[in-house]
C-alpha cells in the first residue's frame, strides 16, 4: 500500500515496515518520510511496525493547492492512522511534525494513541512576543517566505547548513548529506513550501497541550538555531504532565540524524524496548541516557 488517499482526495505516499506495536513517524519541513529511514528500520528490527509517510506537498505525495493548514494536516494524519489500521499507536514528530501531533490530539481527541513524541518540535508556539519572550523575532520567520520567494535553491543550501550545524570548522554530517536533503526539498511543490512555512512559523499550539494525556517524550538540542528550545520544549515538557524531557547538549536542530545513534536508543526504551548488547555502544552512554529520563514515568507497554 505505497499510497493511501485523504478525505479531499489528495494522495499520500506511505511507508509501512515490520509488524507490531505501530510507531508512526511524521517528517520536518521540507524533507520527507526518507529523514526517517534510520528509525524506521530499527523499528521495524525491533518488533514495531514504523509508519511513515511523505506530508502532502512533499517528497512523492499529491501537491494540491490547498490543505497546507494543521488542521486539514492533523486530518491527513487521521487518514494515515485510518487506512493503515494503525491502532495503539504511538505518534512521533519532528520539527513541523510536531504540529500535526499536538493538533491531532486535540482536533481528534487522541484517539487510538498511547504514546507521543515531540522531536525538535516547534509546538507550542514560535513567535516572539511579550508572552514567548524566547520565541524567534516575527520578522526573522518571514524572512524564510521572502527568502525562497527570492532564491529557493540558495536559501536552502544557507538554512541546511544551519538544520545540521555545519560550521567552518567542522561539520556533524558530510556534505552528500547536506545534498541529499537539499535534492529531497526540491521535490516538494513551491506552494506548499511557502504555506507550510508560514503554517509552522505562526500556528499557536499552546492550546493544544492539554490535550496531551499519554507519555510523551520530548528531545531537543541546546545549539538548535531553528527552533529554539528554550521558545518550544522547555515550555511543552512544563505544560503536558505525562512528559519526559530530554535535552542533547550541543545538539542542532536535526538530531534524529546527527545524533542518529544516540535518539534511536532513547525512543526505543521509550518504547519499552531493551537494547541488545550490539544496540548499545557502551554500558557508560546506556547509564547516562537513563539519567536523563525521568525516572517516575515507566516506558509504554503493549
Amino acid at each position: 500500500m505505497p499510497y493511501i488517499k485523504t478525505r479531499d482526495g489528495t494522495d499520500l505516499y506511505v511507508k509501512d515496515w515490520g509488524e507490531g506495536r505501530p510507531v508512526v513517524l511524521i517528517h520536518g519541513w521540507p524533507l520527507s518520510s526518507d529523514s526517517w529511514d534510520a528509525q524506521a528500520l530499527a523499528l521495524a528490527n525491533a518488533g514495531f511496525r514504523a509508519i511513515a509517510y511523505d506530508r502532502r506537498g512533499f517528497g512523492r505525495s499529491g501537491q494540491p493547492f490547498s490543505g497546507y493548514d494543521y488542521d486539514t494536516l492533523a486530518d491527513d494524519l487521521a487518514d494515515v492512522l485510518d487506512a493503515t489500521g494503525a491502532r495503539d499507536a504511538t505518534l512521533i514528530g519532528f520539527s513541523m511534525g510536531g504540529g500535526e501531533v499536538a493538533r491531532y490530539m486535540s482536533r481528534h481527541g487522541g484517539q487510538g494513541v498511547i504514546g507521543a513524541g515531540l522531536i525538535s518540535s516547534v509546538v507550542p508556539y514560535m513567535p516572539q512576543g511579550e508572552d514567548n519572550p524566547h520565541g524567534v523575532p516575527v520578522e526573522q520567520l518571514s524572512a524564510i517566505v521572502e527568502g525562497i520567494k527570492q532564491d529557493r535553491h540558495g536559501f536552502f543550501a544557507t538554512f541546511f547548513k544551519q538544520f545540521f550545524g555545519v560550521g567552518f570548522i567542522s561539520s556533524p554530517v558530510s556534505n552528500e548529506t547536506v545534498e541529499w536533503a537539499q535534492q529531497t526539498a526540491n521535490l516538494a511543490g513551491l506552494k506548499p513550501i511557502l504555506a507550510c512555512a508560514d503554517a509552522f512559523s505562526f500556528t499557536d499550539f499552546r492550546p493544544d497541550l492539554a490535550e496531551f494525556r499519554v507519555p510523551t517524550l520530548i528531545v531537543h538540542g541546546t545549539a538548535d538555531k531553528t527552533v529554539p528550545i528554550d521558545a518550544t520544549a522547555r515550555v511543552a515538557a512544563k505544560a503536558i504532565g505525562q512528559s519526559q524531557l530530554v535535552e542533547y547538549d550541543g545538539a542542532p536542530h536535526a538530531l534524529t540524524i546527527t545524533e542518529s545513534d544516540r535518539f534511536t536508543r532513547d525512543l526505543l526504551t521509550f518504547l519499552g524496548h531493551t537494547p541488545t548488547i550490539d544496540e548499545a555502544t557502551t554500558i557508560e552512554e546506556e547509564i547516562q541516557r537513563e539519567q536523563f529520563l525521568h525516572p517516575q514515568l515507566a516506558p509504554i507497554v503493549p
